[in-house]
């Protein structure tokens, strides 16, 4: 089941300019907006956070890192990504060694109820996010409209 970036990221699950104090506080915001949009359970956002401190998911990239926190697709009702986009940067620990932590301005929660469509998925955002220009694009984005534009097509 291929997933398509744009198909399952609605504009009421865009947090553009969050002005947040913690990764934990950027996760609940976004679990909570899957949440109210009925496409993840209740258990969602605690599921991201305890995924997070054992296998953290913060990637350096220079001038804007990203975090990419996701769950086990048992606390997906239907396919949906979050996005936030920070105010100021929130610690996250690395992907690539958990003891260093990383000022993360960008949070891309994924909640997909299939793995592999979640292996493709993080591979789509892999792919996105090493568009510096893109992903600035996306980390300036004020309204919806222009965090689509930013996204691939």
């Amino acid at each position: 089941m291929a997933v398509d970036f744009r198909s399952i990221l609605m504009p009421e699950a865009m947090c553009l300019g969050a002005s947040v104090r913690s990764s934990d506080e950027v996760i609940m915001l976004l679990g909570d907006c899957l949440i109210a949009l009925d496409k993840v359970t209740p258990d969602y956002p605690a599921a991201l956070i305890e995924r997070e401190r054992t296998m953290p998911t913060g990637l350096p990239l220079g001038a804007i890192n990203v975090a990419v926190p996701h769950a086990e697709p048992a606390y997906v009702r239907a396919p949906a990504i979050a996005l936030a986009t920070l105010t100021q940067p929130v610690l996250f620990a690395s992907m690539d060694d958990p003891d260093v932590t990383i000022p993360v301005k960008v949070v891309i929660a994924l909640a997909l109820n299939d793995k592999n469509a979640q292996i493709e998925m993080l591979q789509a955002v892999a792919g996105f996010i090493q568009n510096a220009d893109a992903l600035a694009a996306l980390a300036a984005a004020r309204s919806p409209d222009e965090a689509f534009a930013a996204l691939p097509h």
